[in-house]
């Protein structure tokens, strides 16, 4: 039975090294060549694979080049599970982050090879922004119900799991799009501190006077 057992071990280990091996060679050709010039079949053939395998794995080169985004949910969604019961829905969200930030071994973002340049080429490429875009809502998801899970809710009556992923997810999205455009590829962390930091009752008071904190707006003076 021990011998039985093993063999779809065996296979699920296989199958996850030729799936890893797609997504690396995707990635590599893709952020050399660019998304247009590469196609699924030089993909599988980097592979060592034919592209009946590759389909086995994924849809779609944009699928295949992005699959480490998915593992990244994947580990934000994890450290949210692990999160103490007793921090709110949005802090439980925001440390999560924070700690795929910080976790060497997730490899994040800012200290992954090339993955600024990814990022760069997918606010040009269509087709690779809205494979993106489909990922990030995957995950959210997720996140939706780890934390209606946490609050012991139904999400389709009780809206605040929604709106804490929202609001956390749109702040992370923010500082994604703020670091790419900002061309500082080690700024990342930072620009997800201070995205989050501006989820605050600055942003719901109309009657804050001055700029908010943070804010690279400057007052002149009037005459």
């Amino acid at each position: 039975m021990n011998g039985t057992g093993k063999a779809p071990e065996r296979r699920g280990r296989k199958a996850r090294r030729t799936r890893d091996t797609l997504a690396r060679s995707a990635f590599d050709l893709v952020v050399e060549r660019g998304l247009r010039s590469v196609t699924v079949e030089e993909i599988a053939q980097a592979a060592d694979v034919d592209r009946r395998t590759f389909s086995r794995y994924f849809p779609n080169k944009e699928a295949a080049v992005l699959d480490t985004v998915r593992g990244d949910g994947e580990r934000i969604n994890r450290a949210l599970r692990e999160r103490p019961l007793a921090e709110p829905p949005l802090t439980a969200y925001r440390r999560a982050v924070t700690d795929w930030l910080d976790d060497p071994e997730a490899e994040p973002w800012h200290k992954r090879p090339r993955f600024f340049d990814l990022l760069v080429m997918a606010e040009e490429e269509p087709t690779l922004y809205a494979a993106f875009h489909h990922i990030r809502v995957d995950a959210q998801e997720e996140s939706v119900a780890i934390l209606a899970e946490r609050l012991g809710v139904d999400p389709r009556q009780d809206l605040r799991p929604a709106v804490a992923v929202a609001a956390g997810a749109g702040a992370l999205l923010a500082a994604q799009t703020a670091w790419v455009r900002g061309g500082r590829p080690a700024a990342l962390p930072d620009f997800v501190a201070h995205a989050f930091d501006a989820l605050s009752v600055h942003l719901l008071d109309s009657r804050q006077d001055g700029p908010a904190p943070h804010s690279t707006t400057t007052q002149g003076s009037t005459s």
